[in-house]
């Protein structure tokens, strides 16, 4: 970890010379976040409810998925840059370092102007809890979920950085998993197919990343009435995911080959 944040450091400082530049960036960052909550506001300019939801329960479902994928993306999204250094070779100077390859890879040109997305999604947060007034007894959830979703985000990361020692050209179908898992949780999963929700519960735990302990947050019953202790299991399902992710970032790197290059 000392040696994580010694890198990220010295990216944040290569950046923070840029003084306009990183400005800029980081703005950018929040009016392109912005623009999934214009889309959020068209919808409900035509209807009241989303899926059963009204527009401060989706704002909140909104948020916490997006403060957790936007803090998971800033600090190990590079991971998904694997076939990158696989490709040029550069992976084979990291095998020698006295450092973990994860770290390195996720730390390898840190953009610190990311932190504006989740600047942008914390903001939706508070303002959604605002309009909530969720009770104490049901609010410790909330830190819970968002830690949990941060761990699940990263595993699907690096889950998708270590089939990329498989498949060297794999990164868009990795980003169908973690841009399109951060899609999808944005809205209530009532709006999908019975299907698709228990998949992202039983196979690939997206939905413990908002929906299932959001439900228990916003004291709703589940609309496709999965059990409910499942609210409770998001710091299970993240810590599930990590030993996977753990495991095949390890098999990837054992049977890595080098390019020669």
């Amino acid at each position: 970890m000392r040696v994580y944040l010694l890198l990220i450091w010295t990216w944040t400082r290569a950046a923070a010379r840029y003084p306009a530049s990183f400005t800029l960036m980081t703005i950018g960052g929040c009016v392109a976040a912005g623009l999934d909550v214009a889309v959020i506001w068209i919808i409900f300019h035509n209807t009241t409810t989303l899926g059963g939801f009204d527009l401060p329960e989706v704002m909140f479902l909104y948020g916490s998925a997006g403060l957790s994928f936007s803090v998971a993306d800033l600090l190990f999204g590079n991971a998904d840059r694997i076939s990158q250094h696989i490709k040029a070779g550069t992976f084979d100077g990291m095998l020698i370092r006295p450092v973990g390859t994860f770290v390195q890879v996720a730390a390898d040109r840190f953009t610190p102007h990311r932190a504006g997305r989740a600047l942008q999604a914390a903001v939706v947060l508070a303002v959604a809890l605002a309009r909530l007034d969720v009770p104490a007894t049901r609010a410790w959830m909330i830190p819970v979920m968002v830690v949990s979703g941060i761990v699940i985000s990263t595993s699907i990361w690096a889950l998708g950085g270590a089939a990329q020692f498989l498949l060297t050209d794999a990164p868009e179908v990795a980003n169908a998993f973690t841009y399109g898992g951060a899609t999808l949780t944005q809205y209530p999963l009532s709006v999908y197919g019975a299907d698709l929700v228990r998949g992202v519960t039983y196979v690939l735990p997206l939905a413990f990343v908002n929906w299932q302990p959001g439900l228990f947050v916003l004291d709703r019953d589940d609309p496709l009435g999965l059990p409910y202790w499942l609210r409770f299991l998001s710091p299970a399902a993240a810590a599930a995911l990590a030993l996977v992710a753990v495991y095949a970032w390890r098999s990837g790197v054992r049977r890595y080959r080098s390019t020669g290059s």
